[in-house]
Order: C-alpha cells, then structure tokens, then sequence
C-alpha cells in the first residue's frame, strides 16, 4: 500500500507543482485542466483552465492535487506534508525554498529526535513539517 497525500488549490495548483518540482527535485507526471477532461462542458468557460488533476514523482514517492471547482475550495486544516530529509544541509535547503514567501510556524532547528525539524505553510497554502531524523 502506498498513502499519497492529496492537495487543494483555489486555482493555484499548477504554479504549486512547477514550484515543488523545483524546490523538492521531483517530476511532474501529469498535469491534467479540467478543459481536457470530460468535465469541460459543465465547468464554467473561466475555469477550464483549473487542474484537475497533478502527479509529482518524489523517487518512489507521490504527491498529487488539483484546483478545487469554483466556490468549492478550503484551506487545509488539521493536516501536514512531512518530508523526511537525510542531511541538515538539504533539510535547511528545502526548508528555505518551501518557506519563502510562507509563514514559518516552527523555525528549522535541532530537537531531542531531529538534526532539524520545522513547520511552515508555504506560499500556496500547504501546511509542511521538515524533518530530519538523528
């Protein structure tokens, strides 16, 4: 069984996966508007240009999301994407990129099970946990 963490976007979806292809070196899989799916004729003309469906290839990891239909978006709440880094040096590298433009809500830094740990929501909403285990 593999879990897949599964993000909303109000919009934003393929600016989120082309900025985490870059930042996290992943590659993305499929990037699929709602224009090219069988939806098309019941999505408003402004709209069919919202994802409906992405992919990002993290190694054998995946993460996928899409852009919520209009007026049927919510911020993520009670959830978080951990990442688990081997190495301080490319948890600080990661945690920088994802944080910018964020709002840190836990600085990186050691903790009693972790070279690093920190938490964040990045720029587009997503609640992330950085983490590198001693």
């Amino acid at each position: 069984m593999q879990v897949n963490p599964y993000l909303s976007f109000d919009g934003q979806c393929e600016a989120a996966f082309k900025f985490y292809e870059s930042c996290l070196g992943g590659r993305i899989g499929a990037m699929l508007s709602y224009g090219e799916t069988p939806m098309a004729e019941h999505m408003p003309p402004e709209a069919r240009g919202r994802i409906a469906h992405a992919r990002l290839m993290l190694g054998n990891q995946v993460l996928m999301g899409g852009d919520a239909p209009p007026g049927r978006y919510e911020p993520s709440k009670g959830m978080s994407v951990t990442l688990g880094i081997e190495g301080a040096d490319e948890a600080e590298r990661v945690f920088q990129a994802l944080a910018e433009g964020g709002t840190v809500t836990m600085p990186l830094q050691k903790t009693f099970w972790a070279l690093r740990f920190g938490m964040l929501v990045d720029r587009f909403g997503t609640p992330f946990m950085i983490n590198c285990e001693k």
